[in-house]
């Protein structure tokens, strides 16, 4: 049995599961309701119903959930429909209208994905989760006062994790601490979600993403999001690498095609070795894209990787036709001491 759950305010609509909470189903169709733990321990996701009836245990209401319940409002993170519901709430619309938190978290997991690509697993406290949209970062905050900024890697809807993919620069501070020092059961602290670099859920144009690196990590985030949401446009992922060795996700998305029938998967190597066997395309991944898309005009185009191919795919973009308002990307800048380990000073900037 299912119920129709309406957001009079915006006109959303959505079905929630016996026995499913409001929240879950919101999340699970792709609508921003708000929230921070969803345990009901925080009182974010509250809001009014306006017609219909819910259920759920007060017995397990912590202190904070139970004044927002006494109070006559609905902790949305609990509560499960038992009819049709008309609800009253704060809906998230865009990325600033999420709280930027800064958590303490645990490395719960860690798994290298290739020779220099380590996937870090974060468990956040138990009375928390971090809301977020599909391509933003977090920073992970240094006891020397410094921040490494690294893309979240996992779907808003699946964030039992906050997942990470991080590359091992030589002479990179916090790279070789992640490779060498970095333990399982670890303690960290973090801040987030920061950033525009999300999938734009209310386009219906075909989507073009493109990353290199480990400028994949926020895509795998976008398309595991899209297909929670049964996108049905045709989406065309197009990563860029040196070597075969270099290209961690290639199995996971090939798994991808077989499921997704509006999915495209390119690959492109600029240096591959001899004893690749390469068979598919040779060059910049920037490239790639124009001699499958030479008028881009009806895209929306998502960019992630490293400065100088973000930089080279948005100049030839713009000469195939993209809109600025159409483009979106992330640049991956390198901190200032992996940029001094491999010879690269960067340009000074004037005073003001």
């Amino acid at each position: 049995m299912s119920f129709i759950i309406r957001v009079p305010a915006s006109g959303h609509e959505f079905t929630a599961e016996e026995n499913e909470t409001v929240l879950e189903a919101a999340i699970r169709h792709g609508v921003g309701l708000p929230y921070g733990c969803r345990n009901g321990a925080c009182g974010k996701c509250a809001g009014e119903v306006l017609s219909g009836e819910t259920k759920y245990d007060t017995d397990a209401l912590r202190a904070t959930a139970k004044k927002e319940f006494e109070e006559g409002k609905t902790l949305f993170c609990q509560a499960c429909a038992v009819s049709d519901l008309e609800i009253k709430v704060r809906e998230i619309v865009k990325s600033a209208d999420i709280e930027i938190i800064k958590l303490p978290c645990r490395v719960e997991k860690m798994h290298l994905l290739t020779h220099d690509v380590m996937k870090l697993q974060l468990k956040l406290p138990e009375t928390e989760r971090l809301q977020f949209m599909a391509g933003q970062y977090i920073e992970i905050l240094l006891k020397d006062g410094k921040r490494r900024a690294f893309s979240i890697a996992n779907a808003p809807h699946d964030d039992a994790y906050i997942e990470l993919h991080i590359r091992h620069v030589p002479d990179g501070h916090f790279g070789d601490f992640v490779f060498d020092g970095l333990k399982e059961k670890t303690l960290l602290r973090i801040e987030g979600p920061l950033g525009s670099y999300f999938l734009r859920e209310d386009s219906d144009r075909p989507i073009i993403l493109m990353g290199g690196g480990t400028g994949v990590a926020p895509l795998k985030g976008m398309l595991e999001h899209a297909f929670s949401l049964n996108f049905d446009h045709p989406i065309h992922l197009f990563c860029g690498a040196r070597a075969k060795r270099d290209l961690y996700m290639d199995e996971m998305v090939k798994e991808w095609l077989k499921q997704h029938k509006n999915l495209k998967y390119t690959a492109v190597l600029s240096e591959p070795d001899e004893a690749d066997d390469w068979q598919g395309e040779v060059g910049f991944v920037h490239e790639s894209v124009v001699k499958h898309y030479p008028d881009l005009s009806g895209y929306d185009v998502y960019l992630s990787g490293p400065p100088p191919m973000v930089k080279a795919g948005m100049d030839l973009f713009y000469e195939k036709g993209l809109p600025e308002t159409q483009i979106y990307s992330d640049s991956f800048e390198y901190s200032d001491d992996a940029l001094k380990s491999m010879g690269i000073q960067k340009p000074k900037t004037d005073a003001g």
